[in-house]
């Protein structure tokens, strides 16, 4: 029901007290946030954020209702569950798996960005760094790849998480 995106607008609102401050903040237009936070209470039936108009005095305002605030909870609570399972590589081993994520690099941060909401960390990779990618014998075929080619490897990821 909730990924990231979701997760950081629920957030912002929620610190912000304000749609548009918070769709500025995550650098979104107000149209999309407003446009997803449609698209929640239409499957959730019912509201998750609460707006209020402003007056003579003031602007207008926003805050999540017990239902948006009870779905940041959830999300932060499965993201740190699942962080903590997938981060277990014991737990994996003990029961016969391997991880298959190959995009995992070790190295040292360089500069850390923090805002209201998000942070940004930098992190110089180590090298050498070999890079594994499981892709189509056609792609290979096609790109006509051979040992000794210089190529670039480009990760696909839904997001990076940092662990220290």
């Amino acid at each position: 029901m909730l990924g990231e995106g979701g997760a950081q607008i629920l957030a912002g609102i929620k610190s912000m007290e304000s749609i548009s401050k918070a769709a500025e903040k995550l650098g979104m237009s107000y149209r999309y946030v407003w446009s997803y936070l449609k698209k929640i209470e239409k499957a959730m039936g019912d509201s998750v954020v609460e707006t209020f108009r402003g007056g003579k005095a003031g602007g207008g305002g926003a805050k999540l209702t017990e239902l948006g605030k009870s779905l940041l909870e959830e999300y932060k609570r499965v993201e740190c569950y699942l962080g903590e399972v997938l981060s277990d590589a014991e737990y994996w081993e003990v029961l016969g798996l391997k991880i298959s994520a190959r995009n995992r690099f070790r190295g040292k941060v360089v500069a850390v960005e923090k805002d209201a909401i998000t942070a940004k960390v930098k992190v110089e990779v180590r090298e050498p760094t070999v890079i594994t990618a499981l892709i189509s014998r056609e792609a290979v075929e096609d790109l006509d790849i051979k040992v000794g080619d210089n190529v670039e490897a480009v990760v696909k990821a839904t997001e990076v998480m940092i662990a220290k």
